[in-house]
């Protein structure tokens, strides 16, 4: 059973080596679809911008529709909101006591966008 598969496998990375090593494109699989939204993107910190704010909920509200995208930091304060084509306004979720002393403008999103730098920093 062992040797069946390592021949199995042998062939499938053989095969797939002689394509580029022709120089020749490698067939992809499934539907090709058109883009019809964007990301945004940013970063979540405090200390002027030089601590960096985990698990914070990042909300992005499409101003015509009012439908919301909700995100969550990682552990180096980013953030990433695949949304739909359309106008967003951006917020974070503030702590009793901060406030913040930077946020992004609302913006455009179009279809393929990555709208990132959309930086949040919080005074606590």
């Amino acid at each position: 059973m062992v040797k069946v598969f390592r021949s199995c496998f042998v062939l499938l990375l053989l095969s797939g080596s002689t394509a580029c090593a022709l120089n020749q494109p490698v067939a992809g699989i499934g539907e090709r679809t058109t883009a019809t939204g964007g990301t945004l993107a940013g970063l979540v910190s405090t200390d002027g911008g030089k601590v960096a704010i985990s698990g914070r909920k990042v909300t992005a509200t499409n101003t015509s529709t009012n439908q919301h995208f909700d995100s969550t930091t990682a552990t180096d304060g980013g953030y990433t909101l695949q949304v739909p084509a359309g106008h967003y306004a951006i917020e974070v979720e503030l702590r009793q006591g901060e406030r913040l002393e930077k946020r992004p403008d609302p913006t455009d999103v179009g279809a393929g966008d990555l709208d990132s730098g959309r930086d949040f920093v919080i005074t606590r």
